[in-house]
């Protein structure tokens, strides 16, 4: 019996020695993930894209549904991740805007461009630029969009007053001339989707 009793305890030793092991570099993985996320920034919130009520009775602005998704990387710039369909093929410009109210039709419930620094409008890489100013997005013949893109000037979930959670994500029906104020005589908001932080 003592001899039975002598052989199992360094079995059941070596058994704890790895089961400890296992479950330390678990943690350090999860701890080294978790100091990656972080030092990337990470947090992220996201626009589920719908057509606007005004847009689905015009056959001409497409019925756009999709994402936007918008990820702070580092201290001061965002990438964004675009993922649409149903868009009238072609250039179409693309914006945050102020409010994430889109009960309008026409969305202008969403009122104009997100600009806390109050600039003019133009192109993401304008010397001068609104924040919310993101260029054109280009629908293929089939009317989907693909696209990402790395910003400055906005954050996400930081408080800051260039946060964009709780803003919006309007498509226009028209392309975007990055010069014209106060929105690039893109025209009609035909689609939109509230920015949500996502959990």
């Amino acid at each position: 019996m003592k001899k039975l009793v002598l052989l199992a305890v360094p079995a059941l030793l070596g058994a704890g020695l790895i089961i400890g092991c296992d479950h330390n570099s678990d943690h350090s993985s999860k701890s080294s993930d978790a100091k990656m996320m972080q030092a990337a920034g990470g947090k992220t919130a996201v626009a589920n894209v719908t057509a606007a009520k005004a847009a689905t009775t015009q056959p001409s602005f497409g019925n756009t549904t999709g994402t936007v998704t918008f990820t702070q990387v580092g201290d001061d710039k965002v990438k964004v991740a675009v993922d649409l369909q149903g868009l009238p093929p072609g250039k179409h410009g693309f914006h945050i805007h102020q409010k994430g109210d889109l009960s309008a039709p026409d969305l202008t419930s969403a009122g104009g461009h997100f600009n806390p620094e109050g600039h003019k409008h133009g192109g993401p890489d304008s010397e001068m630029h609104h924040a919310g100013d993101l260029g054109n997005l280009e629908a293929d013949s089939s009317g989907n969009v693909k696209k990402e893109m790395t910003v400055e000037g906005i954050s996400v979930g930081t408080g800051a007053k260039n946060d964009i959670t709780g803003t919006s994500v309007i498509v226009h029906a028209k392309a975007d001339d990055l010069k014209t104020d106060p929105a690039g005589n893109s025209g009609a908001r035909i689609a939109g989707g509230t920015i949500e932080a996502k959990q």
